[in-house]
């Protein structure tokens, strides 16, 4: 990033159930890294804080109401062009559905890193595999 002052800031939410399963969304196929399962969230617009569009993406892609407070900021991960910070999250209103196409879909934390990911989830899904192992989130 050191060259790249202009990286695309993205938020993702571990939503966490209450058996411990996360939840992962499948990208529509046609777009950018389609097909692939990641932590629910998207890019950061002006003016916005992490959390507001946090707040405004869960809503618009998986139809959920979720406080800010509510997320806990728990990792990122980032390469030249992107970073994404990810925030766990176990309260929220509604029932998760892929309102953007795709799929929706829970995973036990120790699947989470076997599921066919952009590069920059993998990461973030062994961060929270470890965290919930810890009891930390």
């Amino acid at each position: 990033m050191h060259g790249n002052p202009t990286a695309i800031l993205v938020v993702a939410a571990a939503l966490i159930a209450a058996d411990g399963r996360v939840c992962l969304q499948r990208r529509p196929e046609g777009k950018q890294h389609g097909g692939l399962w990641e932590f629910p969230g998207g890019k950061v617009e002006p003016g916005e804080s992490p959390a507001a569009a946090l707040v405004r993406e869960l809503a618009e892609e998986l139809g959920l109401a979720v406080a800010p407070e509510a997320l806990a900021p728990c990792g990122f991960a980032a390469d030249e062009r992107v970073v994404i910070l990810l925030y766990a999250c176990r309260d929220w209103s509604g029932e998760a559905s892929a309102l953007e196409g795709g799929a929706v879909d829970w995973f036990a934390p120790s699947r989470l890193a076997t599921q066919p990911m952009p590069p920059l989830d993998y990461p973030l899904a062994g961060t929270i595999e470890k965290l919930l192992a810890a009891g930390s989130i």
